[in-house]
């Protein structure tokens, strides 16, 4: 599979219909994010059940303010349609897959009944 890019039409449905997504917040501009983007694409060829996404700031700019993106690249994790995970700066390669290891292994119900302080 191979990383998709996403706009403000279809960044809910992508998130919110595919079990596990990461989205790469990026821009061309950006020397981090050309470093970043290697790593990212050498991922999605390791790991065929998620969905790699990547937005582009500067094409997407009311997409990237509604996220809350303050600087780039910024990695989003989703899973069952809930952000699991957010942070600004590019990964080496071996924190992006410490990563995917903790989404995987993430129970988002038990998640979500405990940030509701159930």
């Amino acid at each position: 599979m191979s990383t998709i890019e996403l706009t403000a039409a279809d960044f809910e449905q992508t998130i919110t219909g595919n079990d596990i997504v990461l989205v790469d917040f990026w821009a061309a501009w950006c020397g981090p994010c050309r470093m970043f983007a290697p790593i990212f694409a050498a991922a999605v060829d390791q790991h065929t059940d998620i969905v790699f996404a990547k937005v582009d700031t500067e094409a997407e700019q009311a997409l990237a303010a509604a996220a809350g993106i303050t600087s780039i690249p910024t990695l989003m994790a989703f899973k069952e349609g809930s952000l699991v995970f957010s942070q600004p700066g590019a990964l080496p390669a071996q924190a992006l897959e410490q990563v995917i290891t903790a989404v995987r292994e993430l129970d988002v119900d038990r998640a979500r009944t405990v940030a509701r302080g159930a």
